[in-house]
């Protein structure tokens, strides 16, 4: 027996003292947006703690303004590699808790009727299950060898979902002791139960609010209707020539930076056979609306949007007030990719408003920050191929190197803090329910997770 298979055994003989250790945590409600459960993030904190320090990791807890942080170092031999891993012990809210088919901090382990086990808890995914899978794939290490086959830097913040405040100042404060030569993060989706992935795009944020003033005042449509100009008319004038009939957006210059697909990633993922019928279906719409001729996950994974994610104005309640409104606002997100620099987004977004605006009409921004730019993992980075390599002899199918439509701010933030790069790994599945009622984890998703851990860990010591 390799020393490979006998950690792999060690994982396989000891799922059920893993899985109550990771219950320990589920039961622990850390919910950081809410100040009466500052008590429970630190709980939550401090038995992270505690546990690295039980393997041998030198571990505390760092205090912040807000949330603490966890901190933990393990020194493997001398001249190994030396990676950060980063998760959070943070969770969501639980409401609405009548929703929940069980209590949300009373982790249940449920095999439906497909005979899928799974785990249903707040953070059974996010992030306690993946966090957990790193550091159970780490004990079996020591337990199994005396030791990890590289130096490892734990870092476990408590704000995750709530902004992430105290970040930043800590990885600034800290960044001789954070630095490293990669980021291991464990936060993102496979492709499907059977399939691992690991994410290499990334795409960048910048939000707007823009308010439209029209008249000084609401007016009487009886007596101005026709005459005056209606706010909400010219904001959604305005919003709707953003975007043409084939979907793409219509602002000067706001593609600057946005590339093509290159023809061999555009390959892999047409090879992924990827039902866009059902995709839409799921929630109840036929046909894209994006960009004609591109595919959904070209649109979703490596093109940039332009979104109104909400629009009001004038008299919103019960029954009628014929008025026309003096205001109108739409709070706009814009998902960017490639080189987008999200101030030149930013202000070609606000020209755009700017030279449509009807003559005694003013605009009124509301934005709450710069944005932050898209990030791409390049897919000839060393650590990416060892990590897929490892993926694959577990899984027993090439792990697909995949789009995310999203954002994760801590990549940002490890890039330009700390100078370095991540490795996206991570085995939650697209119904994991993250954010929502009855959130869970595959049980799959957790045994093999610790699994993939082992032979990652493995392969990025070489």
């Amino acid at each position: 027996m390799t020393k490979l298979d006998a950690i792999l055994e060690h994982v396989d003989d000891q799922l059920d003292a893993s899985l109550d250790r990771w219950f320990d945590l589920l039961r622990i409600p850390s919910i950081s947006t809410d100040p009466q459960y500052a008590d429970e993030c630190r709980k939550a904190g401090q038995w992270v703690t505690d546990e690295l320090t039980g393997m041998g990791f030198d571990a505390s807890l760092r205090d912040t303004p807000g949330h603490p942080m966890v901190v933990g170092h393990y020194d493997g031999p001398a001249g190994s590699p030396h990676v950060l891993f980063y998760g959070h012990y943070d969770v969501q809210p639980a409401e609405p808790l009548d929703k929940w088919r069980t209590p949300p901090f009373e982790p249940e382990r449920v095999t439906g009727d497909d005979g899928i086990e799974r785990i249903y808890a707040r953070g059974a995914n996010d992030d306690k299950g993946q966090l957990m899978t790193f550091i159970e794939a780490s004990r079996a290490w020591i337990k199994t060898t005396g030791g990890l086959p590289f130096s490892v830097t734990v870092l476990c913040e408590g704000e995750e979902e709530s902004g992430s405040p105290s970040l930043d100042p800590f990885l600034t404060e800290n960044a001789a002791e954070l630095a490293r030569e990669v980021a291991l993060v464990c936060d993102t989706n496979m492709w499907d139960p059977d399939t691992p992935a690991i994410s290499t795009r990334l795409r960048g944020l910048a939000h707007e609010e823009v308010t439209i003033i029209g008249p000084r005042i609401d007016l009487h449509s009886g007596f101005y209707g026709g005459a005056a100009f209606n706010a909400i008319h010219v904001l959604t004038k305005i919003l709707s020539d953003m975007r043409d009939d084939d979907g793409r957006i219509t602002i000067p210059g706001f593609y600057d930076g946005v590339p093509e697909l290159p023809p061999e990633t555009a390959a892999q993922w047409q090879g992924l056979n990827f039902d866009e019928d059902q995709f839409l279906g799921d929630i109840g719409l036929k046909g894209p609306a994006g960009e004609t001729g591109r595919s959904v996950l070209e649109m979703v994974w490596s093109r940039p949007t332009l979104e109104v994610n909400g629009i009001f104005g004038g008299y919103t309640s019960a029954g009628t007030k014929t008025v026309i409104p003096s205001e109108a606002t739409a709070k706009v997100s814009m998902r960017l990719v490639g080189k987008q620099d999200p101030k030149h987004v930013l202000a070609v977004f606000r020209k755009f408003i700017e030279d449509r605006l009807p003559e005694g009409c003013s605009v009124r921004y509301g934005g709450d920050s710069d944005g932050s730019p898209a990030i791409e993992i390049a897919e000839d980075n060393p650590h990416l191929k060892k990590a897929a390599k490892a993926l694959e002899d577990e899984w027993g199918r090439p792990a697909v190197l995949m789009g995310c439509g999203g954002s994760i701010p801590v990549v940002r933030s490890f890039e330009d803090i700390l100078g370095m790069q991540s490795l996206l790994v991570g085995f939650g599945l697209p119904d994991d329910a993250l954010h929502s009622p009855n959130e869970k984890y595959n049980l799959t998703s957790f045994h093999k997770g610790i699994r993939s851990w082992v032979r990652v860990i493995g392969e990025l010591a070489g």
